[in-house]
Order: C-alpha cells, then structure tokens, then sequence
C-alpha cells in the first residue's frame, strides 16, 4: 500500500467514526502530537492519557499515532533535536561530541551494556524540543481533522434526509 492510499484510508477511518467532530479531532490530535516526542512503544499509551485529558476518541488517538512511523521518525526526531538546540543555547553539542571519535557500533553497545545515561544529552535535547513541535501539531491536525470530520458528517446528514421517505420539514396531516 502505497503512502498516499494509506493516509486515504487513515482519513477514511477517522470520518466513519461515530463519536463527534470534537472527540474524533482531539483523539487523532492527541496521537499525532505524542508522535513528536522520542519515546518509541509508548505514543499508544501517552496518546490515550492525552485523548482522555482532552475528551478525545481513544480510537482516533490510536489512528492519530500512525503519524510516527519508520519513514517520518528520522525527519521527527531530528527537527526535535534541532528545536531542543535552538531552545537551549549554550548546551554542549550532545550529538555531535557524543559521535566524534565513535562509530556507530559504539554508541549502540554502550547503550546495551551500559544504560540511558549513554545517550541522556542527546535524549534531553529532543524532549525538550519535542513539546513546542508537539503543541503545533495538535493545533494544526486538531483544526483539520475536526473541519474534515464535521464536513463528513453535514454530508451524510443531508444524503440521509433526501433518503428519507418522510423529509423533516414535511409536517403530518399537511
């Protein structure tokens, strides 16, 4: 399945929903913007404690997830770091002072057998830089996910009322 045909069916998902415009929106927004943050096997989790904060559909939080993916995680999490760099200044250059001098495979055996603290600055950087991201992607996929679905569902509310053999503004007796 090709990319485009699988935000097509993402988008599909969310307008089926039955929960409203308001709960679709915040759900997939909550999952989208949990996606910004470095935190691999667990944006499902904090994704539903942020759609329940909000109101939101866990369902949709669950859809919204899809946003982080293998092919968006290096563009992610390097604007995280970028942001993070820009939002501390000063910091030492974590990233760039924990690889001089190091290969690959070093930096991931020390993190195997040594713990979190190998990789902390670089780790810290794009926490912090992940919330400001993270904030501008709800806001962004809140505004078009509740517009797209309240547009759905005008749409089939109309399409249901030409269906009816009784249209509403038809009184009876009359």
């Amino acid at each position: 399945m090709g990319l485009k045909r699988y935000g097509r069916y993402l988008l599909r998902r969310l307008e089926r929903m039955t929960a409203s415009p308001h709960q679709v929106a915040a759900g997939a927004a909550a999952g989208a913007a949990v996606s910004m943050f470095p935190l691999i096997g667990f944006h499902f989790i904090f994704g539903f404690v942020l759609a329940f904060l909000t109101r939101g559909s866990m369902l949709a939080a669950a859809l919204g997830t899809a946003v982080g993916n293998p092919l968006t995680f290096p563009f992610i999490f390097s604007a995280a770091y970028r942001m993070g760099r820009w939002l501390t200044p000063g910091s030492d250059l974590a990233a760039e002072d924990m690889m001089r001098g190091n290969e690959i495979e070093d930096i991931m055996g020390a993190l195997v057998s040594e713990s979190i603290w190998a990789i902390w600055p670089v780790w810290k950087t794009m926490m912090i830089g992940a919330i400001p991201l993270a904030l501008v992607v709800y806001v962004a996929s809140y505004s078009f996910v509740r517009w797209f679905v309240s547009r759905s569902h005008k749409r089939r509310s109309r399409l249901r009322q030409r269906r009816s053999p009784f249209p509403p503004d038809r009184v009876a007796g009359s």
